[in-house]
């Protein structure tokens, strides 16, 4: 052997060892060690490798089978039709070429992008990034499920297949094979994903790199009480085994699925010519990151059965089926360090400063990292070999450490002591959680620089924030701007922002006579906010716009927001006891209230006035009771004492042991008994009871009002784009008439008002028997009720 074909066979021999040991972490773990597209280069290398010597290709090869082997756990399915791996394309070029070798094999005469030849139809579909697995029906009842494995044996899941919702257990309609082998992917959507991950933080376990990283680990659970409590959902995309008459092309036989029950992809299209599989690509790519699942690229096949049979087979991918890859949204590259900035809130964020890169199409030489504990989660150490993953507009991130590419001076990543930017100590927050009378102090994951708006990072994001779109609006001041106001020492809060005179505005850099005036005329603009937009630009930590409109709608003053209790904003639709706690302090603040009270005395905030209709009539004395978390009290418990003390808090306070055990067992009529015998907590009771009062919400004054109005005791959901106004005016005019407007469509859903675009909510109304207006209907419907558009 020359020394040539020796250095072939060794780096054979290495590459496919490497891509084992990945196929393994990919397959069997669900752990994968590498991104897809530094997999596909090594696959690639071995490839080309084996085609210069093709002497040194082995039955045991990674380019002659499809991956991993099945657990033990399960018990193994053999396929008698083999679930085989898609050859690849990256390139437009690639996808040319396979065009070509289809014309070819078909013995059909070629064309170009510009016509001629005959087209072939190719059935097109988004490639989910999931997990394959294989649906055995026959008679159409659902005997088995399995994994694809190794392309010849899979994995027996038939228990996990069952728990996922969207897998009909028995075929629709009729006409059906006796036997029918349904093959699709198993994903999870990126709002299951996202809800997954939180559960999993909230219950201190594992989090998941990626939604395909967790489709493959919750099918493939020994449990499946666990497989069913994930968000997973099923996609088919072709068959295997068949005994019975089905269409004879690949569109007709997807529609046909769909006819029995089987989800297809809603993308679905039939394209004539590799320009229009073209078209098709670049038509998903651009949608890619509005889509609700992840996609890797696009997979085209031809369409016609015969052609398929004709074209045949290589040893481990269909010759008539190709995957489009789109450009990689993972890859490897090296965290040179981590630097760490200060926001608005005074956060002190690390993040990665990394060896430059594309991913995506985009140069990327930054990631965030979050926080410091999701450093620690990482095991992440500065001169790691880091996976960057960047989804669409998504700023990138560090996914994974490459441990064994660890170099020996790797350095671990510390938080600093003092804040980078004005020198002021940093400290861990701290988290309360509040239930039952008793509060819970635990380390947060975030270190704040406690300098506030003495700290130029803070102010300036303060400021920025301010004059954003969506808060107080005034164009003209963009980041270069805000930085020069501050250090030149001209703003030192919001309210500076109106004593800018011209002559200050025209010194500043890019600033000439014409843009000064535009500015100066913007900030006066800006002199009589929404009370909405107004809130929103105070920059109220884990106060966004949707919160801020709450606040405004519900509450309808600035004097009532900034007065009111913890226990009394959590009367708001979606305010928790911590938001609630965040906003209280945030107005409780002295140095905030001097920058809002020199606010107020230059601004007219509009949109101020009554209270409300739907959080006014909101409070009972249940409520209260239960937003006091008594222990051993429940909402029914609540209940129960408002009803045996004729809804009178004076009377819950003054009852004896006897008299609370003729509304509650024994337990919680101790707790009550107790609760109360603390003076602090009796005093809070009643210092939220004189609030309702003093804002006009107390339940004896609601109660008349309440039972008034038209829809009360309705919950209503609003869908889709509404044209002639607003969603938020049409959820004030619903409240104002008693309703309750959810996010959610349920059994107890009263209307839904579906405008263009409805989607899934739409959907479940129909799926319920839910009563459905569109807008017109919904229009006519409040003028009906007396109000006007």
């Amino acid at each position: 052997m020359t020394d040539t074909a020796a250095n072939a066979a060794q780096r054979i021999l290495e590459l496919r060892a490497e891509l084992d040991r990945h196929n393994h972490s990919y397959y069997v773990l669900d752990e994968p060690s590498i991104p897809d597209a530094e997999y596909d280069r090594l696959f690639r290398e071995l490839q080309a490798q084996e085609a210069e010597h093709p002497a040194l290709v082995t039955a045991d090869s990674p380019t002659q089978r499809v991956g991993g082997t099945a657990l033990s756990a399960f018990g193994e399915v053999k396929h008698e039709v083999p679930m085989l791996s898609l050859g690849n394309a990256f390139e437009e070029g690639d996808l040319l070429d396979f065009d070509r070798r289809v014309h070819e094999g078909l013995d059909l005469p070629v064309g170009d992008l510009f016509g001629g030849g005959a087209e072939v139809e190719y059935c097109c579909e988004p490639k989910l990034d999931g997990l394959a697995v294989s649906l055995l029906y026959e008679n159409g009842l659902l005997v088995r499920g399995a994994t694809r494995g190794d392309g010849s044996t899979g994995e027996n899941i038939s228990t996990n297949v069952r728990t996922i919702r969207n897998v009909p257990l028995k075929l629709h309609g009729e006409g059906w094979p006796s036997v029918l082998e349904v093959r699709g992917e198993v994903f999870m959507s990126k709002a299951g994903f996202a809800a997954l991950n939180a559960r999993q933080l909230e219950n201190s376990s594992k989090t998941f790199a990626n939604p395909r990283n967790a489709a493959a680990g919750s099918l493939r659970q020994l449990d499946p009480k666990i497989t069913a409590n994930r968000p997973l959902e099923f996609c088919c995309y072709g068959i295997g085994r068949v005994e019975g008459e089905l269409p004879a092309t690949q569109v007709g036989i997807l529609q046909q699925l769909k006819v029995w029950g089987l989800p297809i992809s809603r993308e679905l299209k039939l394209a004539r010519g590799a320009n229009e599989c073209l078209a098709y690509y670049r038509d998903i790519g651009e949608r890619r990151a509005s889509l609700a699942y992840e996609i890797d690229g696009v997979v085209f096949k031809v369409n016609d059965l015969a052609y398929q049979r004709e074209l045949g087979f290589r040893a481990r991918e269909p010759r008539w089926a190709i995957a489009h890859k789109f450009p990689a949204m993972e890859e490897l590259t090296e965290l040179l360090d981590v630097e760490f900035q200060v926001g608005r809130t005074g956060a002190v964020t690390p993040v990665a400063r990394l060896k430059p890169v594309k991913v995506a199409g985009v140069m990327v030489a930054n990631a965030t990292l979050h926080n410091m504990d999701e450093v620690a989660r990482l095991g992440l150490m500065i001169g790691d070999t880091v996976i960057i993953r960047r989804a669409g507009d998504v700023i990138p991130q560090v996914v994974q450490v490459v441990l064994e590419r660890r170099p020996a001076d790797a350095r671990p990543v510390q938080i600093p002591e003092q804040c980078p930017v004005c020198g002021s100590a940093v400290e861990r927050s701290q988290l309360i959680k509040r239930s039952k009378g008793r509060e819970t102090i635990s380390e947060g994951a975030a270190y704040r620089c406690v300098g506030r708006l003495a700290c130029g990072a803070q102010l300036k994001q303060a400021i920025i924030h301010y004059v954003s779109r969506r808060a107080l609006d005034i164009e003209g001041l963009g980041e270069k701007s805000v930085d020069q106001l501050v250090d030149e020492g001209l703003v030192r809060s919001p309210a500076d922002l109106y004593k800018l005179t011209f002559e200050q505005v025209v010194e500043l850099e890019g600033f000439a006579e014409l843009s000064s005036k535009n500015l100066l005329a913007a900030i006066e603009n800006s002199k009589k906010p929404e009370l909405a937009r107004f809130i929103y630009a105070l920059g109220i930590p884990d106060v966004g716009e949707e919160t801020a409109k709450v606040l405004a709608r519900s509450l309808a003053s600035l004097a009532r927001i900034k007065q009111a209790l913890p226990e009394v904003l959590t009367y708001l639709p979606e305010v928790g006891l911590e938001v609630a706690y965040e906003i209280h302090e945030f107005f409780s603040d002295a140095h905030n209230r001097s920058v809002i009270e020199a606010l107020e005395q230059i601004l007219d905030i509009q949109g101020q006035g009554e209270l409300g209709a739907e959080f006014a009539a909101s409070t009972t004395l249940a409520g209260l009771l239960d937003k006091l978390h008594i222990a051993s009290v429940g909402p029914t418990g609540a209940k129960t004492l408002a009803a045996k003390f004729g809804e009178s808090l004076q009377k819950v306070l003054e009852a004896d042991w006897l008299d609370l055990r003729q509304a509650l067992s024994e337990k919680p009529a101790n707790a009550v008994r107790e609760f109360f015998s603390v003076p602090e907590h009796c005093e809070r009771a009643l210092k939220i009871e004189a609030q309702l009062r003093e804002f006009g919400m107390h339940w004896e004054s609601q109660k008349r009002v309440v039972e008034g109005l038209p829809l009360a005791g309705q919950t209503w959901v609003l869908t889709g784009t509404l044209e002639v106004m607003s969603r938020d005016q049409a959820k004030a005019k619903l409240e104002s008439l008693g309703a309750k407007v959810s996010g959610s469509v349920s059994a107890k859903t009263h209307c839904v008002v579906a405008g263009p675009g409805a989607g899934s909510k739409l959907a479940k109304a129909s799926e319920l028997g839910v009563a459905v207006l569109d807008e017109a209907g919904f229009l006519q419907r409040m003028l009906e009720l007396g109000l006007t558009t």
